[in-house]
């Protein structure tokens, strides 16, 4: 596996592209508690700063935890790619019309009586330290590597992946 630092638009690109690629990841509040609080989010969007932007009732416990704690870790996985994203950043939360209007989303009507409801938030977190696993290749080209090396007893070297930090 080689490793590939990526800075600013490059860094960007690819936490949007892994980020939107998985779509779920757990996000992680509390970060200095043993066990670490975490629940399944699903991301409404990456945007071109390299935030990332959920939706989230203003009374979960998550909301209550950034208002405490701004430092959140979320964790990204697209198996079907073997593409993985680390991403730890300060998170905000947004409660006005029109941050709640622009990253609106139909599904969200199945936890809200709609963008009106009362308990409507947004949360935007800013990357502050990322890091990511990917495959130069895709997971086919991947899988047979790993599958050749495990018939010819030889050890794959990895050479197909690629990691390293994203740094915006």
């Amino acid at each position: 596996m080689s490793t590939q630092n990526l800075t600013h638009l490059e860094a960007i690109k690819k936490i949007k592209e892994l980020s939107e690629s998985a779509r779920i990841c757990m996000f992680c509040t509390e970060l200095e508690t043993t066990p670490i609080n975490s629940r399944p989010m699903t991301l409404q969007e990456t945007d071109d700063s390299g935030n990332l932007w959920f939706i989230s009732s203003g009374t979960s416990n998550k909301n209550f935890e950034i208002k405490e704690d701004r430092r959140v870790q979320l964790f990204f996985m697209n198996n079907s790619d073997s593409q993985y994203l680390s991403v730890y950043g300060k998170a905000s939360i947004y409660k006005d019309k029109a941050t709640i209007e622009d990253k609106w989303s139909p599904l969200a009507k199945a936890w809200f009586d709609g963008k009106d409801d009362p308990n409507v938030s947004i949360i935007r977190v800013e990357p502050k330290e990322t890091y990511y696993w990917d495959t130069k290749a895709g997971k086919l080209v991947s899988l047979f590597s790993f599958v050749t090396a495990a018939i010819t007893g030889n050890k794959t070297d990895n050479s197909d992946g690629v990691e390293g930090n994203a740094t915006i």
